[in-house]
């Protein structure tokens, strides 16, 4: 099965990822993926990615990891729910819930 995840590269305390196309069985350091699909910069929160070479590979049948697909959903590339992925995290709530409660 193919995945689409991030892979870190660059510097200690200089982080910088690539959007990468791999097998799901490829730890992402290895640096055996298939193809780089984009980059994500997170001290700018820049994230730019080829958005039609992802749906394709979508409609082939590859995965999306829990991150990646909540920069796709953010950026308005695909449609859906923001995944949790901090699922041991419960939710915060709202002042006005609280009381209520």
């Amino acid at each position: 099965m193919l995945k689409i995840r991030l892979q870190r590269i660059g510097r200690k305390n200089q982080a910088h990822f690539r959007v990468i196309l791999t097998d799901h069985k490829n730890a992402a350091k290895t640096g055996k993926f298939i193809k780089v699909l984009g980059s994500y910069n997170p001290h700018s929160s820049e994230f730019i990615v080829d958005a039609e070479e992802i749906k394709n590979r979508i409609k082939t049948g590859a995965q999306l990891s829990d991150t990646v697909h909540n920069f796709l959903v953010k950026q308005g590339v695909i449609e859906g729910k923001k995944k949790n992925v901090l699922p041991l995290k419960t939710t915060t709530k709202k002042r006005k819930e609280l009381k209520a409660a």
